[in-house]
This record gives C-alpha cells, sequence and structure tokens, in this order.
C-alpha cells in the first residue's frame, strides 16, 4: 500500500512538473483571437499582447474594435471580421497570410460565439437554430480551414472554445447541437494535426458572466417566441409556463455564475505556451463539480436532476 501511494505521488508530481514546462522564444509570435468585442476574446487579446505576442485580433463591430485599440500597444491589430460571411474570412486569411509570411502562425483561438434562443424545441422554427450553428460551428471550422497552413508553418496551437454545453445539453435551441459539433470537429482535428506538430486544444467553460449568457437578454428573446407562439402550444404548456419556468432558471444561473472570466484566458495562454498542453480544459466551478461529471453519468440520473430545474407542461 506504501508502495502503490508513493507511486501515484510521483506519478501526479511527474504531471505536475510537464504541465508547468514551457515553449521558448514566443515573444513576438503572431496569434489570430475571433470574437473580441467583448468577453473572453477582448480579455484574451489584452492580455496576450501584454505578453509580447504579435495578436491579430478580429471584431463584429467598428465600435469593438476601436475600443480594443484605444487600451492596446501598437503591436496589436484589430479587424473586422463575420465568421458567418466565407468570402470575408478568405479575405482575412489572405492579409494575414501576407503579415505572418514564412513565420507562419502560432496561434489561432476560435473564440467567437453566440447563445440563440434558448427555449422548449416545439416553440422554435429552423432559423432559431441556424444561427448559433452558423457562427459557432461552421464558422469556426471555416476559419480553421483558411488558417491551417499557417499554423502547420509555424507548428503552432489551434484552441477552440467549446462549452460544457457541448458535453450536457441541459437546454433547447441551437447553441448545444453546435458546441457537441465543436467537440467533434476539435477531436478529428486534434488527431489530422498530430502528424504536423500542431497541438489542438478544447476549452469547456461552464457558465460565465459575459455578454453571451446575459440572462435578460436570454429572458427578452425567450419572451419574444413564447408571445407569438400558437394558441394550441400555449394551451399545452400553460399561462403560467413562462414566468415559473424563468424564475427557475434565474435561480440555477445565479448559483452557476462565474464571475472571473480570466480563468478561462488562463486556459488559453496554457494551451498557447506549455510544452504539453491539455486536450480539454474544463473550467469553472459549475462546470468542474456538477456539469462534467454529470455529462459522464448515466441518462436516467442525467434526465433526473436537469428536469428538476423546469416546469411542467400543464399538459403533463
Amino acid at each position: 500500500y506504501i508502495l502503490l501511494f508513493l507511486g501515484i505521488i510521483y506519478l501526479w508530481w511527474h504531471w505536475r512538473a510537464k504541465d508547468r514546462m514551457k515553449v521558448s522564444n514566443l515573444t513576438g509570435r503572431y496569434i489570430f483571437i475571433t470574437g473580441c468585442d467583448t468577453g473572453f476574446g477582448n480579455m484574451a487579446a489584452k492580455t496576450f499582447d501584454k505578453k509580447g505576442f504579435r495578436v491579430f485580433a478580429s471584431c463584429l463591430t467598428e465600435t469593438g474594435a476601436k475600443e480594443l485599440k484605444a487600451v492596446t500597444s501598437k503591436r496589436l491589430q484589430t479587424l473586422l471580421l463575420d465568421v458567418r460571411d466565407a468570402d470575408s474570412v478568405k479575405k482575412v486569411a489572405a492579409w494575414v497570410k501576407a503579415e505572418v509570411q514564412s513565420e507562419g502562425l502560432w496561434g489561432l483561438v476560435n473564440n467567437a460565439g453566440i447563445m440563440g434562443p434558448s427555449a422548449p424545441t416545439d416553440w422554435l422554427d429552423i432559423e432559431h437554430f441556424r444561427e448559433p450553428i452558423e457562427v459557432n460551428l461552421i464558422g469556426l471550422i471555416n476559419v480553421t480551414i483558411n488558417m491551417i497552413p499557417m499554423i502547420k508553418k509555424a507548428k503552432g496551437r489551434i484552441v477552440n472554445v467549446s462549452s460544457v454545453g457541448g458535453r450536457l445539453a441541459f437546454g433547447g435551441g441551437g447553441y448545444f447541437p453546435s458546441k457537441f459539433g465543436v467537440e467533434g470537429f476539435n477531436d478529428s482535428l486534434r488527431r489530422d494535426m498530430k502528424a504536423f506538430g500542431v497541438k489542438v486544444c478544447c476549452i469547456q467553460p461552464g457558465l460565465f458572466q459575459t455578454a453571451l449568457s446575459n440572462p435578460a437578454k436570454i429572458m427578452k428573446e425567450k419572451e419574444v417566441i413564447w408571445n407569438n407562439l400558437p394558441p394550441d402550444i400555449k394551451t399545452q404548456y400553460g399561462e403560467e409556463y413562462f414566468q415559473k419556468d424563468a424564475a427557475k432558471k434565474q435561480k440555477l444561473s445565479k448559483i452557476c455564475l462565474n464571475k472571473d472570466i480570466s480563468a478561462v484566458v488562463q486556459c488559453m495562454e496554457h494551451a498557447l505556451t506549455s510544452l504539453h498542453p491539455r486536450a480539454h480544459y474544463v473550467v469553472g466551478q459549475d462546470a468542474k463539480w456538477f456539469w462534467n461529471p454529470l455529462s459522464r453519468m448515466p441518462a436516467v440520473i442525467q434526465d433526473f436532476l436537469l428536469l428538476r430545474n423546469r416546469t411542467d407542461p400543464a399538459v403533463s
């Protein structure tokens, strides 16, 4: 038993030692980050700029780009990019290629994402699903495909921001299918790129306080959908359903919400600078201690716990 205990301690120490080893001479390397208007991407762009990287920070809006440029160094360059626009993605990739030239691109951080409407599936139409899938999955894949030649040249890193919602779908709408898709793409890409010396990592944040998870915005979108439902659907759910279910969701959100988004950026930094980056980074107390363990449990346990957080429709 003593030998077993010492063996476990040694393995843990060896893993921790490898985890702390850093790649040398990263100052001045190029990295490209999507979704830098607010949230994780905005903080990541500022953080990596201070650490000496040459950052290409893509923003969706001119306002976001100007505000970011105003508080960063001359090394950081902002550009406008809507990841849904295939032509724009190609033009941006060509511009980046001209900038990095033979050095290549050390890091790609696919951070851009949206929540989209979250509601029971029979409240939604296909357009409610389309936008989050176009942004979170198709856009991410398209940006990656266009940047891969530059990343292979540098033998660099690809960091995909997924979600704990890519392991466990605890709501309706397009967000969860999009993140499950990111997980599948990330795993296949990681294996495809191994032979080229490119490391691929996936970050799985829990619920963090960002514009994406703004509860007021989510509830407003849901209310619009509820108000436009056919009378028969409203009858099935009951007139009191919306308010009761919203109250339950807000209560859970307060319990699970992580306010310090720097934890996610620290994982991005580890993925870009560690000699041995992890394949997956689970971030946030809610993700580590509830959502991630629950995702590994039998479906009957998942359903029991998740349905306790939902209001029963009138028909049930």
